[in-house]
This record gives structure tokens, C-alpha cells and sequence, in this order.
């Protein structure tokens, strides 16, 4: 009898996985030009099971780019070799292969009605954090499940925060800002009404392309306008994002708004602190119970050098968990919610530019106002 192998699958496996997709699919089956894809691709993890050179499974996972975050994106075993525990071993292998591409959660959605694969996943460690209504083209709830595959001292424990997705290439920062205003008001509705409100008050007119995104200044006035304490922290006092334009008559616009800003800013009495803010300040703020949004590059992202904000969820002694508005056509939502993003990164995602702009704002429910 010869050994049970593990290994990563080659353009040479195309046809046998193809075969297994169909034995064990009969509708959401991958089509042999995404497995090929898959096979090719540098952010994944496509492991095979195999046995005297004939595939019994496979397992994929996505890593996502830029973050400590992974995904599995499928299991399928030969239906011969099911009741065998062959998904088990899978899944541990598929584990140890992510966690050396240096991802530290692997995050999964399973049906309500599964309960064996539920148990299986239990009993590999993983804890159900949230569910999908109506996920499944048959109408049935999703349970969303994630474990640590690589181990800190500390588990974190996630304040739950509900996501948005902006609704515009545009409009990340409203997103975020209204993700921020939510967690500390509940009352407070997350709708395109309101993002596009807050982009028309808080926009820099232009940006590297398109439409402008938003400033620091107006989204902490936008705020404020709001009923909320704001704050913002910024390393450098020249007009921001300037150099992003290359008409002279852009940046001069940009100048002015930026300075529109700073004035209003100052007459709402909002603190500007023109300083580096670490990851010692940005963790005070949360347990002081501020809700922070951070300005990255999403370059380690997609490969984009924009300017993009996010909501800073938590922190523990590994990471930086982030709440991302922008879900792009490959993710479901669970991979934009509590993004790991390791604390040895975060530094460089969150400089841009060439001026290395750095950038964070942080809000508080005023119960005077």
C-alpha cells in the first residue's frame, strides 16, 4: 500500500482536478479556467491528497494580499474515500502550508444545515464569530468560523463592529467614517445616503485620478458636524496629497480646500496633532474607547498606490485588525471584516506617497453635545 502524499497541485493536475470538482459538486463547481487560475496563482494554496497517483482531494485557500489573513475557499474529497477522515488531514496540511506563507487566520464560511463539516472545523480548533442570512443560492444561512494557525500569546477577543461596503470607488473614507460613527452610536445609519453626504462635505476635489477622496480635516469636521469628538493625527503641516495631481491648476484648487479645512477645523476648536502616531498611541486611543481611522497605501493590497481609509478594529501583540470598505469582485464580505494586518507592516502600508504622509483620526461620541 503505498503512502498517502500531500502536495501542492501543478498545471500537470489540471485534469484530475476537474474530474474530482464534478464528482463532488453539483452546482457552485469551480470551472476548469479558474482552477487553472488557482494552480497559477501566487496567493494561493491549492493542496492535493494523493495515493498512488490518483487525487482523493483537494483543498484551497486564498491568501489575502497585504494581510496575516488566509481563506478557505474550498474542500473537496473523492466521495470513495468520504467517512474516512481524509478532509481532517487535508485541512491540517492546508493549515501548516498557509501558516509558512506567514498568514495567521484562516477564515471559512459553512451552511447552517452542515453540521458534520461544523463539527469537523470544531474540532480543529475553529469558533464561529458571525453568520451570512441567505448566503447559499438554496436560502440558507452561512455561520462565518476562524482559527489562529499560528499562535500569539494572547487570542483576541473582537468587539463586534458591523461592516459597510462603500458604494463608490470613491467614498472609502465616509465608509469608514460611518463604521467609526456606528460603533459608538448604534443609532446611527450606514447608508449611500449618508456616504455620499459626508464625501460632498469632506472631499479633496481631485485626487491621483477621478473623483477626489476625503481629508482628514473634513472627515473629522463631517464628525463632528455629526455629534462626535474629533481628533486628528498627521505628520506634516503642507496641503495633503498634492503631489497625486500634475496640473498645476488641481493642486492649486487642492490648496485651497485644504486650507478651507484647516480654518474651519480650528473654528470647531478639533484638535490637530502634528506628530508620527504610533502603535502605542493608536492602542491608548482604543481602550480610552475611541473609534480610529487610518490612512494607508493599498499598494500591498492590489498593487495601487491610492490612498485608502479603513477602520482600526482592535490590536493585539501580532496585529492590527482593520474593518476595509472596499470589497473588491474576487472577496466575500468576511474577507474585508477584522483584517489581520501584522504590526512589523503596518508602518510601511501606512506612509504615502513619497512624502510618507501618515494619517489617523479619532472619534468619540459627544454625550454633551
Amino acid at each position: 500500500m503505498q503512502e498517502r502524499i500531500y502536495r501542492l497541485a501543478n498545471k500537470d493536475d489540471l485534469n484530475a482536478l476537474v474530474d474530482l470538482e464534478n464528482a463532488c459538486f453539483q452546482t457552485d463547481k469551480l470551472s476548469p479556467r479558474s482552477m487553472k487560475r488557482w494552480i497559477q496563482s501566487e496567493h494561493a494554496v491549492l493542496l492535493l491528497a494523493e495515493e498512488s497517483g490518483q487525487v482523493l482531494g483537494y483543498g484551497l485557500v486564498w491568501c489575502h494580499r497585504g494581510t496575516r489573513l488566509a481563506r478557505l475557499y474550498s474542500l473537496a474529497v473523492s466521495p470513495l474515500m468520504r467517512g474516512k477522515g481524509l478532509a481532517k488531514e487535508l485541512l491540517i496540511q492546508l493549515e501548516l502550508h498557509t501558516a509558512k506563507k506567514g498568514r495567521l487566520y484562516m477564515r471559512l464560511e459553512v451552511s447552517k444545515s452542515n453540521q458534520p463539516a461544523i463539527s469537523l472545523y470544531e474540532q480543529l480548533g475553529y469558533r464561529i464569530f458571525g453568520e451570512y442570512s441567505d448566503y447559499y443560492d438554496d436560502h440558507m444561512d452561512a455561520l462565518r468560523m476562524q482559527k489562529q494557525i499560528r499562535h500569539s500569546k494572547v487570542e483576541l477577543e473582537q468587539k463586534t463592529i458591523p461592516w459597510y461596503q462603500q458604494t463608490t470607488e470613491f467614498t472609502c473614507g465616509p465608509a469608514a467614517l460611518m463604521m467609526a460613527m456606528h460603533s459608538q452610536n448604534s443609532a446611527y445609519e450606514m447608508s449611500q445616503m449618508n456616504e455620499l453626504d459626508i464625501w460632498r462635505e469632506a472631499t479633496t476635489i481631485f485626487m491621483t485620478s477621478g473623483h477626489g477622496g476625503c481629508h482628514p480635516f473634513g472627515l473629522a469636521l463631517a464628525a463632528k458636524k455629526r455629534g462626535f469628538e474629533s481628533s486628528v493625527f498627521v505628520n506634516i503641516q503642507e496641503p495633503l496629497f498634492l503631489e497625486g495631481v500634475r496640473s498645476i491648476k488641481k493642486k492649486n484648487i487642492m490648496r485651497v480646500v485644504h486650507n478651507q479645512f484647516l480654518t474651519q477645523a480650528q473654528d470647531q476648536k478639533i484638535n490637530i496633532a502634528y506628530e508620527e502616531i504610533s502603535q502605542t498611541r493608536l492602542q491608548a486611543l482604543l481602550e480610552e474607547g475611541y473609534a480610529v481611522l487610518m490612512l494607508i497605501s493599498t499598494y500591498r493590497l492590489d498593487g495601487k498606490k491610492a490612498p485608502h481609509w479603513v477602520m482600526l478594529t482592535s490590536m493585539d501583540e501580532l496585529c492590527l485588525y482593520v474593518h476595509d470598505p472596499d470589497l473588491d469582485t474576487q472577496q466575500q464580505p468576511v474577507d474585508c471584516q477584522y483584517l489581520p494586518i501584522a504590526k512589523k507592516d503596518i508602518d510601511k502600508m501606512s506612509a504615502f506617497g513619497s512624502g510618507r504622509l501618515r494619517t489617523a483620526i479619532a472619534i468619540r461620541r459627544n454625550l454633551n453635545g
